[in-house]
C-alpha cells in the first residue's frame, strides 16, 4: 500500500467507469472518489500516530489523512504500548477538530463579530 498508489488507482478506476459510461464525469467529487479508494470500507481517519521520531507521513494514507490529527512520538513501533496509546488519545482529546476551518469559523464568529455561515 502507498498513498500515491491509492490515489492514482482510484483515479484510474473512476476514469474507466466514466469512459465506459457507468459514471458521469460530473458525478466525480470527493465523496465518490473516497468511495473508490482501497480503504473506503473503513471509517474516517481521526488520528494518525507516527512513531520512531520521524515527522512525516511517508506516503501513508495521503487521501485519508487530509483532516486527521497528526501525533508524532519518538517511541519506536515495537515499544509503542498501551501507555503510549493512552498518551496519544489524551493529546487528541484536547484538540479542536477544525476540518480545514479556522478556530474562528468553528466558534461561529469572526473577530469583528460577523457570523460564519
Amino acid at each position: 500500500y502507498g498513498g500515491r498508489w491509492d490515489i492514482a488507482d482510484t483515479a484510474k478506476r473512476l476514469a474507466e467507469k466514466a469512459s465506459s459510461g457507468q459514471l458521469s464525469v460530473d458525478d466525480i467529487d470527493e465523496q465518490s472518489f473516497n468511495a473508490h479508494t482501497s480503504l473506503a470500507d473503513l471509517p474516517a481517519l481521526d488520528l494518525l500516530i507516527r512513531t520512531g521520531g520521524e515527522q512525516r507521513i511517508s506516503n501513508f494514507l495521503l487521501w485519508q489523512a487530509a483532516y486527521a490529527e497528526l501525533y508524532f512520538v519518538d517511541t519506536l513501533w515495537p515499544d509503542f504500548n498501551a501507555g503510549a496509546l493512552q498518551d496519544a488519545a489524551n493529546d487528541f482529546s484536547k484538540r479542536q477538530r477544525r476540518f480545514g476551518r479556522t478556530s474562528e469559523q468553528c466558534d461561529g464568529a469572526y473577530a469583528d463579530g460577523d457570523s460564519y455561515a
